[in-house]
């Protein structure tokens, strides 16, 4: 049987609680959500934006809950409740205690990921980097704000050898705490890019936003920043007002310290040669992508600084695939016979990952006959140029030899409207409406790439596509290369 998480008493004590009732003298794991909570778990009462944990406790409990954290101030109105409470005075305060006693207590060598775009999937590929290495502990989802970053931390095992934290932000300021609290040995910036205009006067501004990161980074830490950016010499320089004094560059830039020599992009993967602080490495991405092509120069780099092996680190790489909403390919079963590929980028949108996932559409090659169907939706919080950015993507549309654009969402009503008219598929102003259009449209051999974000609802038009035409997983690439 695997160590607790925590004890009981180690726990309250490092929130600083007060224990009601019988408790259980282990924790078994961390939760927020009474609907998956698993027995033996502690149950956090978070408030949320449109929801109050509190609410949830007593079901938290009768599913097995070994404990609720509660606040001080919601204790009477929770009734009668059967089983062990730990009474605090702000919930997610005691969550932010827990994680900083976490990393205390912790021998892990830590790594710590931002960036406009890239966020994620760096995060997964660094952890499947280094798990030849080791215990590695991660969050498979994308949880990068002000609770999912120490909701992560107070989950990380004392036996870990690795953690690996995303850090996501849409103000200024947000970064900051969440980084002091990981304390990073490595700090990646994957890019800069327009994300968030509405929240800022300029990208500049979002690159030192960004760049808080540093911050946060243990003495002798290392910052890893991507030298093809523009905005390299802006987060350099913030990084040496941080008190940073090594800094690693990543990219095609001849001084790069993580260089790219050679990339071979595939329909279904790349093969990569680089140089990762001196050392040549040549390994296979199972995933396409130019992108993430050049996140996995800093991954590499990363590993090297934490103090992993490089070789088996890069032939981990061959072995990992795109995830739901982030590339993952599904093949759909065409009326009439036949099947059409659907790629799956329905996971959030800005202008970067947009260029970035069209690239990728393509790249694929369709069977015979086929197409390329691109199926957009809006990109949210850009502000006054919000309008010029969606048309921008026409250019993007036309170099990847896309056959036919559909559109869903007011602004991309801007798009819409500077497409060629042989590219104009359908647009309506809601995902819902659109879907109709996609699904009727597609024919044998097509490939589909869907993309917008989160607010647009393309995850809802990517599930009625799976669930009106039959989708069954495509498999890992990676398993039918040479």
């Amino acid at each position: 049987m695997s160590d607790p998480l925590w004890t009981f008493d180690d726990m309250v004590s490092a929130m600083k609680g007060r224990p009601i009732g019988a408790h259980p003298p282990a924790i078994g794991g961390i939760s927020i959500d009474s609907r998956t909570i698993l027995p033996g778990e502690a149950f956090f009462a978070i408030r949320g934006d449109t929801f109050d944990g509190h609410d949830f406790a007593g079901r938290a409990l009768s599913a097995g809950a070994a404990t609720a954290v509660v606040s001080e101030a919601r204790l009477s109105s929770l009734g009668k409740v059967s089983g062990s409470l730990v009474v605090v005075d702000d919930v997610l305060g005691a969550l932010e205690k827990l994680a900083r006693a976490s990393r205390a207590r912790s021998v892990a060598r830590v790594a710590a990921v931002t960036g406009s775009v890239g966020k994620t999937g760096t995060k997964e590929m660094l952890a499947r980097a280094l798990a030849p290495e080791g215990e590695v502990h991660y969050s498979p989802a994308s949880f990068n704000n002000h609770w999912g970053v120490p909701l992560t931390l107070a989950r990380m095992p004392a036996s870990a050898r690795f953690g690996i934290f995303e850090i996501g932000m849409n103000h200024a300021g947000e970064i900051e705490p969440l980084t002091r609290l990981v304390a990073p040995h490595v700090a990646i910036v994957t890019t800069v890019e327009p994300v968030h205009l509405e929240f800022f006067e300029g990208i500049e501004d979002i690159a030192r936003a960004k760049a808080e990161i540093f911050l946060g980074l243990v003495p002798d830490g290392v910052a890893v920043v991507n030298a093809d950016n523009p905005h390299a010499g802006l987060l350099i320089s913030q990084a040496r007002m941080a008190g940073v004094r090594r800094v690693a560059t990543f990219g095609e830039a001849r001084d790069a310290d993580a260089r790219l020599d050679v990339a071979k992009l595939k329909p279904e993967c790349s093969c990569v040669s680089a140089e990762i602080l001196g050392e040549k490495v040549t390994y296979k991405l199972g995933a396409p992508g130019r992108h993430l092509v050049q996140n996995s120069l800093a991954v590499l780099a990363a590993v090297a600084l934490l103090g992993g092996d490089l070789a088996s680190a890069a032939l981990a790489l061959g072995s990992m695939s795109a995830p739901k909403g982030r590339g993952e390919r599904v093949r759909l079963a065409v009326p009439g016979g036949g099947k059409a590929t659907l790629i799956d980028e329905s996971y959030n949108a800005n202008p970067a990952s947009m260029r970035a996932a069209i690239a990728i559409l393509g790249q694929a090659e369709p069977a015979k006959q086929g197409r390329r169907i691109a199926v957009l939706g809006d990109m949210r919080e850009l502000g006054p140029a919000a309008s010029e950015l969606h048309a921008g993507l026409a250019a993007d549309l036309v170099a990847a030899r896309v056959d036919l654009v559909f559109l869903a969402g007011p602004l991309m009503r801007a798009l819409h409207d500077v497409l060629p008219a042989t590219l104009r598929g359908g647009y309506a102003e809601t995902a819902a409406d659109l879907e109709p259009m996609v699904a009727g449209g597609i024919e044998r051999g097509d490939v589909i790439m869907v993309k917008g974000s989160n607010a647009s609802g393309m995850w809802r038009l990517v599930d009625s596509l799976k669930a009106e035409l039959a989708a069954e997983a495509d498999g890992d690439p990676a398993q039918d290369l040479a």
